[in-house]
């Protein structure tokens, strides 16, 4: 439970989870205030774009808009990918969190993760969005950083933790120690790229093609990063066009197909995680096969991803509590919280 701030006292700072899929707005001394889906629904007009729909509202229309509206997601592989709609989504943000554009006097402090392997220019394009939308100041956390921070993990310990953040669009594992980063490592594959995988094996084995929503919604209710035991095999109908003759269609997928459908991409999370293990200093793996290996971010939701690591690794896996909040909780502690501050950079 957060207590709330003295009357007058209200803090307008906040730290934002700027993601590939959702975006978590925590701000000071009232936790997590906001969680939608990083996508802008755009109009055009007689050649004049206008934002039409952000969020949750902008995500339903996925798929289905006329030629006039486009939806977009400004944000691929963790990174800026459109400044200006960033902006704007940002702005929307903002302004939902505080009540409207009158309700707050001053540009809050903002806090954004972004992704270890983000070059100077990806980082840039960040802080002037932000800044763009309404901040006065801009710091920069590192996404493995703060999930480890949210995770509850003592990172300023002299005590080596492993950490394996899998979001929409990049796998983040890091070693932390003493608050900072001993070792990290990523790779450009998330949540979207497993959703991009199942859809791709459906349109070639099944001549049907299904939407960003309906891939998604199979990863969630079926998806898993092994094969099932057998006669463990679940199915789901799934309806999309027919490629073959260009009518509705349904059918059936299972569990062992999805599998199959994402475990090139499973095998790459694995290989990361191997990789980093290869690299850190003999003390701090010893402090890793006593701590095991702590997985958040959406992707750690994927059934049996914990397994698959384990075995891969011979070390325990443990996936954290409340996973998809873990960045954006600790990206908040590090700012309401001054023995953090120096997990933050303005770089």
């Amino acid at each position: 439970m957060r207590l709330s701030l003295p009357f007058g006292l209200a803090s307008q700072d906040m730290a934002i989870d700027l993601g590939t899929v959702n975006t978590l707005v925590f701000v000071a001394g009232r936790g997590i205030v906001l969680n939608e889906p990083s996508v802008v629904a755009i109009e055009t007009r007689d050649g004049i774009p206008k934002v039409l729909a952000v969020g949750a509202d902008a995500k339903l229309m996925m798929g289905k808009t006329p030629e006039h509206v486009e939806t977009i997601r400004p944000l691929r592989d963790g990174v800026i990918a459109d400044i200006d709609v960033a902006e704007q989504m940002i702005k929307h943000f903002i302004t939902k969190v505080h009540g409207g554009p009158g309700k707050f006097q001053r540009r809050p402090k903002m806090v954004i993760c972004v992704p270890a392997g983000s070059t100077q220019v990806e980082r840039r394009a960040i802080r002037q969005a932000a800044m763009n939308a309404g901040a006065s100041q801009v710091l920069l956390i590192e996404e493995s950083l703060a999930a480890a921070i949210g995770a509850g993990l003592p990172i300023t310990a002299p005590t080596g933790f492993m950490v394996v953040d899998i979001g929409g669009g990049t796998t983040e594992v890091a070693v932390l120690s003493l608050g900072g980063l001993a070792y990290s490592n990523s790779v450009r594959v998330g949540g979207d790229k497993l959703d991009e995988a199942i859809a791709s094996h459906i349109r070639r084995k099944h001549n049907l093609m299904i939407g960003e929503a309906t891939a998604e919604r199979i990863k969630h209710e079926i998806g898993m990063a092994c094969r099932p035991a057998e006669g463990e095999d679940r199915e789901l109908r799934v309806r999309g066009r027919d490629l073959v003759d260009g009518i509705p269609k349904e059918l059936s997928i299972g569990q062992a197909e999805v599998a199959d459908a994402m475990a090139d991409l499973v095998a790459q999370i694995v290989e990361v995680v191997m990789k980093t293990l290869e690299q850190i200093a003999p003390e701090l793996a010893a402090d890793i096969v006593e701590q095991g290996i702590v997985m958040t971010g959406g992707g750690a939701l994927l059934q049996r991803i914990d397994d698959v690591l384990s075995r891969a690794t011979g070390l325990p896996v443990i996936v954290a509590e409340a996973p998809l909040m873990c960045v954006a909780l600790g990206a908040g502690r590090a700012l309401e919280e001054p023995g953090f501050s120096g997990v933050l950079s303005a770089n």
